[in-house]
């Protein structure tokens, strides 16, 4: 076999130090849990855990249901859980959504609603202050969750190219046991050595995919044949979602990619190169165009 063929690809580079990631954090970390927003991103980082920890994901999944996403995505999530016999727990915000004080209720600009449905939601469910529902492999239904234990490490599909505040990310964050991130007081990451030991309550966000490109993402969805929503595909009326969130705040994009070898051409072909991914997330435009006011707060 000639040297140069036995040479890593991207994605295998890309998949190994994903691995070596989650390992890490697995071995560093205790109470860790992995968001799962259901979109492609925190899809591929769930298929990476299974193959770091040879099949099965050694934590929870935690998804923040805002009441208001597309419910193909929540179908999709439960299915998924069931036949990957994942260990599935979601938390929300019962007064607001009871109370409808949200942005498509109209009581609420849409920076709000995701403050108090995404960033109040995920910080009291990660604390254990929420009320979390686990589902129950055995009658395939969501039981109020008996652990009230916090979560403070937790993995998430962020990638630095996806706008502007995630490219200031760190493979490991810190954050106050808040959540608040401060910007300019992440630990450095050279030459592959990461900080790990953070003081007592801490929270810490673990990215493994920060590297990873949007094309990387779908090319490594083709290679593994891992199953993602059919929202990314083209409903035929020739639009499909590029990014997936809450649909009163997320709008489609004008395409024919019916599958994700089509996805992947079109994003080879250059179509979107000067369309930003979430260029359809209503709640980014009115945060001077980026996330940065959100995930100072503790926004995934």
């Amino acid at each position: 076999m000639k040297i140069e063929n036995l040479k890593m690809s991207r994605l295998d580079e890309l998949e190994s130090q994903s691995i070596y990631i989650l390992r890490e954090a697995y071995t560093q970390f205790k109470n860790l849990a992995m968001l799962w927003s259901i979109g492609k991103d925190s899809t591929v980082l769930l298929w990476l855990a299974r193959k770091a920890f040879f099949g099965h994901a050694p934590f929870p999944l935690v998804h923040i249901d805002t009441g208001h996403k597309i419910s193909e995505m929540i179908d999709y999530r439960d299915k998924l859980a069931k036949e990957l016999g994942l260990d599935m727990i979601y938390g929300r915000n019962e007064k607001a959504i009871l109370e409808k004080q949200t942005f498509p209720d109209g009581k609420i600009d849409r920076l709000s609603c995701c403050k108090i449905l995404k960033t109040k939601a995920l910080q009291k469910t990660l604390s254990g202050e929420g009320k979390r529902y686990r589902l129950n492999q055995a009658t395939g239904k969501y039981d109020a969750d008996q652990s009230n234990e916090p979560y403070t490490g937790v993995i998430v599909g962020v990638r630095a190219d996806e706008e502007g505040s995630r490219s200031k990310e760190r493979y490991f964050s810190p954050r106050n046991k808040n959540n608040d991130w401060a910007v300019v007081e992440q630990p450095p990451e050279l030459w592959n050595q990461f900080k790990t030991d953070f003081a007592p309550g801490t929270h810490v966000r673990i990215h493994p995919l920060l590297d990873w490109t949007e094309l990387d993402v779908w090319e490594y969805i083709a290679r593994e044949k891992i199953p993602v929503t059919k929202l990314y595909f083209d409903n035929g009326k020739g639009q499909r979602y590029r990014s997936l969130g809450c649909f009163p705040c997320t709008k489609s994009v004008e395409s024919n990619a019916k599958d994700v070898e089509d996805i992947v051409n079109e994003l080879k072909s250059g179509k979107f190169s000067k369309i930003a991914e979430r260029a359809g997330r209503g709640q980014d435009k009115e945060d001077d165009g980026g996330l940065e006011t959100l995930r100072k707060d503790g926004y995934m």
